[in-house]
């Protein structure tokens, strides 16, 4: 894993990404989208998140192998505190601790832009028990499930609930 860079998204990475989500769309339960979305959607959403300060990494080789983001849990205000992070990896890279290695780096990156919880809602309960172990490693804790509320690849499809405070959390006003 010492040859694989971690650095900040830019929009020049959006193909890649697009072709990362796209696999894991099409193929996978992790995201309940049902369509990928196409680079412009994708380019889009990344200017977005950075223009807001909101972390947006990328895992590298010669090639961009996964990315891993942060963004608003809820859009209601007194949300602003709390992110909710999304780690994509490349199919051909998985099981290699890039997925780690870019979690990591966003949990202090978030804590760095004094966001105060990071939640992950984790796609199919089945399917997603790495991302659930990932997550409970770097110390979420499991806080709940939403049982079939997802239905996709003709299946129902849980959410998994995890929370892992950042920084000084709840310690202090922000």
């Amino acid at each position: 894993m010492s040859d694989i860079a971690i650095r900040p998204a830019s929009p020049h990475d959006a193909p890649a990404i697009t072709k990362i989500y796209a696999h894991a769309v099409v193929h996978g339960t992790a995201s309940f989208e049902i369509e990928a979305p196409d680079e412009v959607e994708i380019t889009r959403r990344l200017r977005e998140l950075m223009e807001a300060g909101y972390p947006y990494l990328v895992a590298e080789t010669d090639r961009v192998l996964g990315y891993a983001y942060a963004g608003p849990f809820r859009q209601r205000p007194a949300y602003r505190w709390t992110v909710e992070d999304s780690v994509y990896i490349a199919a051909h890279a998985q099981r290699r601790g890039i997925g780690r290695a870019l979690l990591a780096r966003l949990i202090e990156q978030a804590e760095k832009s004094s966001f105060r919880q990071m939640i992950a809602v984790i796609g199919d309960s089945r399917e997603q028990r790495p991302s659930i172990e990932l997550h409970r490693v770097l110390g979420f804790r499991h806080v709940g499930a939403l049982t079939a509320v997802g239905f996709k690849h003709g299946r129902w499809l849980d959410s998994v609930l995890m929370q892992r405070p950042l920084g000084a959390a709840d310690m202090t006003a922000p």
